[in-house]
């Protein structure tokens, strides 16, 4: 107890990770993608059901998909419809003063105050470009599938975030895409048995965007863990 124990280098790629809001216009390889997916897939799952399904989009395609979405966010007739949630309808403490917290962080680096509506707006409409990153993920799960399943899926998503950073590479997971499920279920040829969990940015962080530079905090270990030995 109270020996300081050094980083491992999986230590190091984990800890390197956070969210990327703006991607330099760099060809990411499939090759690579692929294999970045392959070690994500080692995730573990219940019984082996492995219950993700990942569609990569890059290209004319990527274009297609992100106007498309980019439109129906622009667009305040049309009706926004997650078929799962996410957040609960009121926050209690401490979550609601860390939300708070880090999208004001955000939105400070950005230089977008309080009431200005139309900047956060447009700021949110950054996810449907994927923050320009040359590589967009949509993930969807069986409609069928229970929460065990979900929680399996989250592995399998932080096993794409670790095996990029080991790469190289950046990501940002977006929760964003749920309630524009329909649009892009019209442009990837989704079945309506599949719930479209997020997407996901992928590729190089450009770091001259002053959005990068944010690094959400992470409470102490003495809040969220506890050691019972006796």
């Amino acid at each position: 107890m109270g020996n300081q124990i050094k980083p491992s280098q999986t230590d190091q790629v984990i800890t390197s990770r956070h969210s990327m809001r703006g991607f330099l216009p760099k060809t990411v390889e499939r090759d690579l993608i692929e294999q970045i997916l392959r070690t994500a897939a080692r995730a573990p799952s219940g019984t082996n059901m492995q219950p993700w399904r990942t569609y990569v989009v890059s290209g004319n395609a990527l274009t297609r998909l992100s106007t498309a979405v980019l439109e129906a966010h622009n667009d305040p007739e049309f009706k926004r419809d997650p078929r799962y949630k996410y957040y609960p309808d009121q926050f209690p403490e401490p979550y609601l003063s860390r939300r708070r917290k880090v999208g004001w962080d955000l939105y400070g680096l950005l230089d977008i105050k309080r009431g200005e509506k139309e900047k956060m707006h447009r700021q949110h409409g950054r996810n449907y470009q994927f923050f320009d990153a040359p590589v967009g993920l949509i993930f969807t799960i069986n409609e069928t599938l229970e929460i065990g399943s979900w929680l399996d899926y989250g592995m399998f998503l932080q096993n794409i975030m670790i095996s990029a950073r080991g790469h190289g590479l950046d990501t940002c997971v977006q929760a964003a895409f749920a309630p524009f499920h329909q649009v892009i279920r019209s442009q990837l040829n989704i079945l309506d048995s599949e719930v479209v969990i997020c997407g996901m940015s992928l590729g190089y962080a450009d770091m001259s965007r002053k959005e990068n530079s944010l690094v959400s905090e992470r409470c102490p270990l003495h809040e969220f863990a506890s050691f019972i030995s006796e």
